[in-house]
């Protein structure tokens, strides 16, 4: 669809499906099962109260406005990453620009070290859950032990009355270095394709929306080479440029996360959803505002400085008209 065709269309035909990662949205309280000492009021971040909740409102805004310009309504789903457990994300909604829209929340326990999970919001005027399943990624170190990360959450339920399936991901990251942690993201990407089969195996002509922090771009060789298939279309691939993306690291943009989803959603079907826009949500307020990192995500923490922003990476979306 040409833009300005896309802009011609009815407000209340356009959904936006978006997904962000939160940047280590942990509560105040010590979970002795996890490694968040760090995220507590004595600890090296000294986490407060009061900085978890602010650090809510402005996340509860910047969810708020994703995509709103056109479908002038939050998004119908919001797929997020780095949350340490169901608490924090029913705060998140419970706060006043979320609130009001009537989110619910969709959230495993995973076996990530640092507690970190992956969640869904929905508003539930727009999408009615039917089942839900978390996949886990099973990885060894050099060791051969168990190398514990994020699972995969499968949501799968009605989008204004249409079944589609939601992937949630946060792939293991490059922490020590993109070409040496590059294999534990090609499983994470093997792993998605096997859950994708088996969808395909009940519904044929399912529609299937991935999303998430691959920690790749488009072109690296886990998506390009082990997650795509002729299913499958990437609309953020045109988005990265040399002044565009979700994050950026010493200077250059990345676009790690992505909502990726399947060709059918190009087909012009009455009462179905089909493609309109893709974008990364980086308005102004979200961004550095002055200095060196002018430009980038404003972000909570930089180091164990308190900068008191909203994340390390931008919002990116997809809206659908229907």
């Amino acid at each position: 669809m040409d833009i300005q065709s896309f802009k011609k269309l009815p407000l209340n035909d356009i959904y936006t499906v978006a997904f962000y990662n939160l940047e280590n949205l942990f509560d105040t309280k010590d979970d002795l099962n996890t490694l968040d000492d760090d995220f507590l009021p004595k600890g090296k971040k000294r986490w407060t109260e009061k900085r978890y909740e602010k650090k809510l409102m402005k996340l509860g805004t910047a969810i708020s406005n994703v995509g709103y310009h056109r479908s002038k309504k939050a998004p119908v789903l919001v797929g997020v990453a780095e949350v340490e457990n169901k608490r924090v994300l029913k705060d998140l909604v419970s706060t006043k620009n979320l609130k009001k829209h009537d989110f619910d929340v969709v959230h495993f326990d995973s076996p990530d070290e640092r507690g970190m999970d992956v969640g869904l919001l929905f508003q539930k005027s727009y999408f009615e859950v039917e089942t839900t399943k978390m996949y886990p990624l099973y990885l060894e170190d050099e060791n051969g032990m168990r190398d514990y990360t994020r699972d995969v959450l499968l949501v799968s339920g009605k989008l204004n009355g249409e079944l589609v399936h939601v992937l949630v991901n946060h792939w293991p990251s490059r922490r020590a270095g993109a070409d040496s942690t590059q294999h534990k993201r090609i499983k994470a990407a093997q792993l998605v394709n096997r859950i994708i089969g088996e969808i395909h195996q009940i519904y044929r002509d399912a529609k299937i929306i991935i999303m998430g922090d691959f920690n790749d771009d488009p072109h690296s060789p886990s998506i390009k080479e082990h997650l795509m298939e002729p299913r499958l279309y990437n609309p953020m691939e045109t988005l990265l440029s040399f002044t565009k993306g979700s994050l950026n690291f010493k200077g250059d943009w990345n676009i790690f996360d992505q909502i990726i989803f399947t060709h059918n959603f190009f087909k012009n079907e009455k009462d179905k959803h089909t493609f309109a826009h893709a974008d990364v949500f980086d308005k102004k307020f979200l961004k550095v505002y002055e200095g060196r990192h002018e430009g980038n995500p404003f972000r909570t923490y930089a180091g164990k400085k308190y900068l008191g922003g909203y994340s390390d990476h931008f919002p990116v979306y997809i809206q659908l008209k229907k």
